[in-house]
């Protein structure tokens, strides 16, 4: 392919699902502060808030002028039966308490923010963007008797929305699913593919 993809992320699982699809990227840094935001906004305009900062906030390597590139920021969450918000648990404590908030019946959401950008005098400037949410309902339960052990099979929950991974170790605790596989994981891969076809990505 004639582009690399810029991924604005460290998630290792988003990273695989672009690995899988075959889609050339290098992953990239950014200094937005996730936690800058209002959270009494429903879901997908948290999400969609923080997906932009991200954008906003990557750091970008210095091109030549008339270079196009194209750049991936995401950002996924959990909402539990009661209509909590779940991002990353701060301690293990508070991972033990999402995970039983989030037995049951609940929602994942993944917001994703796609610019292809050219630099123009010295600068990058965007050129077309798209931004998308794309919800997912699910059913998950991991038993009390089974969270210290799963704890310990999955050790980056810390790094993880709801300390929950349906992939590996956590796939047995996942009893149904409603919707994208791919964007409880971390990125809805059909969306995405679409999205950067709409932006010339391929050609």
């Amino acid at each position: 392919m004639k582009y690399t993809l810029l991924l604005g992320s460290e998630s290792k699982s988003r990273q695989k699902l672009l690995h899988d699809a075959r889609i050339p990227f290098k992953t990239i840094g950014h200094s937005a502060d996730e936690s800058a935001c209002d959270w009494n906004m429903p879901l997908k305009e948290v999400l969609t808030s923080i997906t932009c900062s991200k954008m906003e906030h990557v750091v970008l390597p210095v091109g030549n002028e008339g270079d196009y590139s194209f750049v991936l920021t995401a950002d996924t969450m959990g909402l539990d039966s009661k209509g909590n918000i779940h991002g990353k648990p701060i301690s293990k404590e508070d991972a033990i308490e999402k995970i039983i908030a989030l037995r049951g019946r609940g929602k994942v959401a993944t917001a994703f923010c796609l610019d292809k950008k050219q630099f123009l005098n010295n600068f990058w400037q965007v050129q077309q963007r798209i931004v998308q949410v794309v919800e997912t309902e699910y059913e998950f339960n991991i038993p009390n008797e089974w969270i210290e052990h799963y704890l310990q099979e999955v050790p980056d929950y810390m790094t993880i929305s709801g300390a929950i991974t349906i992939e590996g170790f956590g796939a047995q605790f996942l009893k149904s699913i409603r919707g994208s596989y791919t964007s409880i994981i971390g990125l809805p891969m059909f969306e995405v593919r679409e999205a950067l076809q709409a932006l010339d990505f391929f050609n």
